[in-house]
């Protein structure tokens, strides 16, 4: 690396935190190394990174760009003015900031900015969660200098050259959690004799896990097991009124929950979905776990994921559409089973890549001439 210090970063992307957090991942591993490093982020304006990022500390620049629905709608009509709207504000973004390197990881708001970037030679490098490409990282893959992936067979989307299989980033706070079960225990008010159970829905939420947890609530109070329960921000106040009648002692409920580093460390079984980062996490927490797939995502890739893992014997699964039937009574089975348990634990770790985000950022470093 013989580029002129301090290094400057653009890092693009968001929508939902499976493109947000894997940013910040690298966006602190790269600051960790260049601690005078400018990083700025570009994002949708009014989506969830317009928010996390600043929490995180760093500045971000929101540009005027949706996603096309699957129906026909005005914000359909009004995506090719807010593409070209966004196109010419990343070049002046970039050509103000004038980036040593521009670091993608998906979602719309990525776009412009790579294309941008592609388009005036700027050295870039996409971060591919998925097993199956998104829309944005599939259009710039043939330009960009560098494609990092998190599985095998990534060369049906990008050229072979360019791919490194690195893994997916994950916040470095859950890299060690060993020591934090007394801790996150106490954070939560709970007990170390009780089971805790943990269960997220994704950044934001997910409807059929909330039913679920709704629909299976007193089979968890008579149960005295400890919940933790993202419900996710869309659907918080109406979980909220649906339980204020209910003994919840032993039941914590959030929106949406900043310190999941405790959330894991007090945890016995994870609830959860199966998107990329969130079996990367879980891969590098190493909980048992029970995997309901989202049938409203491409390829259903979730389901795809949840298999492999299900597969090696490393976590469980039950379909979205028998959630409300069996959710909770999986979860209670697998809680007390602790011969199952075990075998979970042991086989998810082995397929956890906890170096995923400094391989990165060493891919990152290349660029930088």
């Amino acid at each position: 690396m013989n580029a002129k210090q301090p290094y400057r970063l653009i890092i693009t992307g968001g929508g939902t935190g499976g493109h947000i957090f894997p940013a910040l991942a690298i966006a602190n591993e790269f600051k960790s190394r260049y601690a005078d490093a400018e990083i700025l982020f570009v994002g949708a304006q009014g989506r969830m990174e317009m928010t996390r990022v600043p929490e995180a500390g760093y500045k971000i620049v929101g540009l005027w760009i949706s996603g096309l629905q699957r129906k026909l709608t005005l914000s359909n009509l009004l995506f090719p003015f807010k593409l070209i709207a966004s196109y010419f504000k990343a070049r002046t973004i970039l050509k103000k900031f004038n980036p040593h390197v521009v670091v993608g990881t998906g979602g719309y708001a990525s776009g412009p900015i790579l294309l941008a970037s592609t388009k005036k030679k700027i050295p870039s490098l996409i971060q591919e969660q998925n097993s199956y490409a998104g829309l944005t990282n599939k259009q710039v893959g043939h330009n960009v200098q560098r494609i990092c992936v998190a599985y095998a067979g990534m060369e049906k989307y990008f050229p072979k050259e360019k791919i490194a299989l690195t893994g997916n980033p994950v916040r470095k706070d859950i890299l060690d959690l060993a020591n934090k079960k007394e801790k996150a225990l106490n954070h939560f008010g709970f007990t170390c004799s009780e089971k805790t159970l943990l269960i997220v829905g994704g950044s934001l939420g997910a409807r059929t896990i909330n039913e679920s947890v709704m629909e299976g609530i007193d089979k968890l109070i008579d149960a005295r097991v400890q919940v933790i329960w993202q419900t996710g921000k869309v659907y918080y106040e109406s979980v909220k009124a649906q339980v204020q009648n209910k003994d919840l002692r032993s039941i914590r409920i959030y929106d949406f929950l900043k310190q999941m580093d405790l959330a894991y460390a007090a945890s016995d079984v994870v609830v959860s979905r199966a998107g990329a980062l969130a079996i990367s996490e879980l891969c590098i927490a190493g909980r048992p776990s029970i995997l309901v797939p989202s049938p409203n995502v491409a390829e259903d890739h979730q389901t795809k994921n949840a298999r492999t893992l299900v597969n090696s014997n490393a976590a469980c699964m039950v379909k979205d559409i028998e959630a409300k039937s069996l959710l909770i009574s999986e979860s209670l089975k697998l809680l007390f089973d602790e011969e199952q348990c075990e075998t979970l634990r042991k086989n998810i770790i082995k397929l956890g890549k906890p170096r995923a985000t400094e391989e990165i950022v060493n891919e990152i470093e290349k660029l930088i001439v």
